[in-house]
């Protein structure tokens, strides 16, 4: 038997004209990719302001004005996020064809190619794992080992780079192909050349199908994605965003993302002897939970937005955390420290900048809707702060001290 020879599989390979679709072409390829790119900018820059907000830089002023402002981003991170899978499924499947093109010749072209295709590839697999990884984190199950926020920051830069690359690589071939119908002449099933006769087959599936219809599948099945999912965040959306992993239900009429035991703080939270740290100065002030509640309290309506995409508006009620640090003897505006009960999982401290101290709306709640913060949202105190990721509302109170 005679073992294949390099030109019996180049032979078996594909080429691009063995794909006979009238739908693709690079003018569906580009008005798709013009919508990806936007989606993807959208994504982008929500995502670096999620990130600015865990880890603010000293240059940006980041405060609880405006109120809603993380509630808007995250959502529309999220959003964007979802409406570009359909997006990039129709451009994939469209270009799918153009990466059976024979290498050039020449090591000068062949290079020139070499270097386009591996930023095409870059683009391609981290337009996926952003796309897959970020899916997977709205419904909360992480199958790896690594730090989703750090890689998804890390990927994400290299897939807006490489996206930067292909646009400009590509700008006369996207110039040219928005600048053409998107249907042309040879692309209808029932034209006739001039002088001929027409013919008797009818035209086959694939013929009846044109670029026209596919993006506008493209861009529909884009929106349907969102209108299925938004919910979670938009609250008029909520009935019929069946897919939405949060439907805005949950203990006092609010979702938990992570229950007291899953944190490892139940058995401490309950327990009748506990008492809030307060630490100025290295001098610490204690309150057990009947102190805090004899305080003067308030009560706002404020967003909880989690960076999984959900969102919803809550009235809290509690005490100023300026009103405790002054009461304490400390400078209200500085940065706090808080620190959590909990024994499980990430974010157990975090800061409160002094911005968010300052604002009299930066509460240590003790009542949600009306009624005593249940065990999943916190109790016996949690913080609460206008535009503040979810993450960092810290549940299961144990300590606030005064960065000096």
């Amino acid at each position: 038997m005679r073992l294949p020879t390099v030109e019996d599989i180049e032979r078996r390979i594909p080429r691009p004209e063995d794909f006979e679709s009238r739908a693709r072409g690079t003018q569906l390829t580009a008005r798709v990719g013009v919508a990806l790119g936007v989606a993807f900018g959208i994504c982008f820059l929500t995502g670096l302001w999620s990130h600015a907000q865990y880890d603010p830089p000293g240059w940006l002023p980041i405060g609880p004005q405006p109120t809603q402002l993380y509630r808007i981003t995250q959502g529309l991170h999220v959003i964007s996020g979802i409406a570009a899978i359909p997006l990039l499924l129709v451009k994939l499947w469209s270009a799918f064809p153009r990466f059976f093109i024979r290498p050039p010749h020449g090591p000068r072209a062949l290079v020139v190619e070499a270097l386009e295709r591996a930023s095409i590839g870059a683009l391609v697999g981290s337009s996926i794992f952003m796309l897959a990884s970020g899916l997977l984190n709205i419904a909360q199950w992480y199958p790896w080992d690594f730090s989703f926020r750090a890689t998804h920051n890390a990927v994400a830069w290299v897939a807006i780079g490489s996206l930067l690359v292909h646009i400009a690589v590509k700008l006369p071939v996207i110039r040219e192909a928005l600048g053409a119908p998107i249907n042309g002449p040879e692309d209808d099933p029932t034209a006739v050349e001039p002088g001929s006769e027409p013919e008797d087959e009818s035209p086959g599936e694939n013929e009846s199908v044109t670029r026209r219809t596919v993006m506008l599948g493209a861009f529909a099945s884009s929106g349907l994605a969102v209108l299925l999912t938004a919910g979670q965040t938009v609250p008029f959306l909520r009935k019929i965003s069946v897919f939405a992993v949060r439907d805005g239900e949950g203990p006092q009429d609010l979702p938990v993302n992570r229950t007291a035991k899953a944190a490892g703080a139940a058995e401490a939270a309950a327990d009748p002897a506990f008492v809030l740290e307060l630490i100025v100065n290295g001098t610490t002030l204690t309150l057990d939970r009947d102190q805090l509640a004899a305080l003067p309290q308030q009560t706002h309506e404020l967003p909880i937005a989690c960076v999984e995409g959900w969102s919803r508006s809550a009235s809290w009620t509690g005490v100023s955390v300026r009103d405790l640090i002054e009461m304490a003897g400390g400078e209200p505006r500085s940065d706090v420290v808080v620190r959590s009960l909990q024994t499980k999982g990430a974010f157990g401290t975090s800061v409160l900048p002094a911005a968010f101290i300052d604002d009299p709306r930066t509460m240590l709640a003790l009542e949600l809707n009306g009624e005593t913060l249940s065990l999943d949202h916190g109790y016996p105190c949690r913080i609460i702060a206008p535009n503040r990721p979810g993450v960092l509302q810290t549940k299961w109170v144990r300590q606030l001290e005064v960065k000096s």
